[in-house]
């Protein structure tokens, strides 16, 4: 399995990017966001993978960040949402906007992305939120009082959307102090914004 590339970038289409490794290029479907930097960058990149092998085909599925990648894993993991609707989905929507209309069971937020309707917007929240659900379980049964609850659903939450969890637990005590209000959804937008700058 491919896990990540080291090169530059020879080449761009619709959707799409030339990495060249010492001679081979490969060729890796990405987001819009990811496409805009890419394309435009004059030095080696470094992007994480997820390579998909069917009957047909062996693609590879390219990300700027780590967390990028494992949100792409998690939303393939969900019934019914294959790479290239996942792919489309994260050019249309950031992590975090994600994470929030998962969190508040906002359907209208989700439908707005093209491939994405009404039934594919409950799954979308039904397999999600159970998910987080039995995180948070299994962390407040490991907790030993540490934080308030905000703090533990908080975690929990970005555990469920593929962090680690330590890497969610320091980017929530980080945002703590400086979220507006002491809400779930006010400390997971502030963490993942700090995520997004590791």
């Amino acid at each position: 399995m491919i896990a990540q590339l080291r090169g530059d970038v020879v080449q761009t289409g619709d959707r799409w990017v030339v990495i060249d490794v010492h001679g081979v290029g490969y060729l890796v479907q990405v987001t819009q966001p990811a496409l805009a930097v890419l394309a435009r960058s004059q030095e080696n990149v470094t992007i994480y993978t997820h390579m998909a092998v069917r009957e047909d085909a062996i693609t590879l599925f390219g990300f700027l960040y780590q967390s990028e990648l494992e949100m792409f894993r998690i939303l393939i993991g969900v019934t019914g949402i294959g790479p290239q609707t996942a792919l489309n989905l994260l050019s249309q929507i950031g992590i975090e906007e994600f994470a929030i209309a998962i969190l508040n069971e906002d359907e209208r937020s989700l439908t707005r992305i093209s491939g994405i309707g009404a039934k594919s917007a409950k799954r979308l929240i039904l397999e999600l939120r159970d998910k987080m659900k039995s995180v948070s379980k299994a962390l407040a049964a490991a907790e030993t009082g540490r934080g308030s609850p905000a703090v533990n659903d908080a975690i929990s939450a970005l555990i469920s959307l593929g962090f680690a969890e330590k890497e969610s637990r320091d980017a929530v005590m980080a945002a703590s102090p400086g979220a507006k209000t002491s809400s779930v959804q006010d400390l997971i937008k502030a963490a993942l914004a700090i995520l997004k700058e590791r």
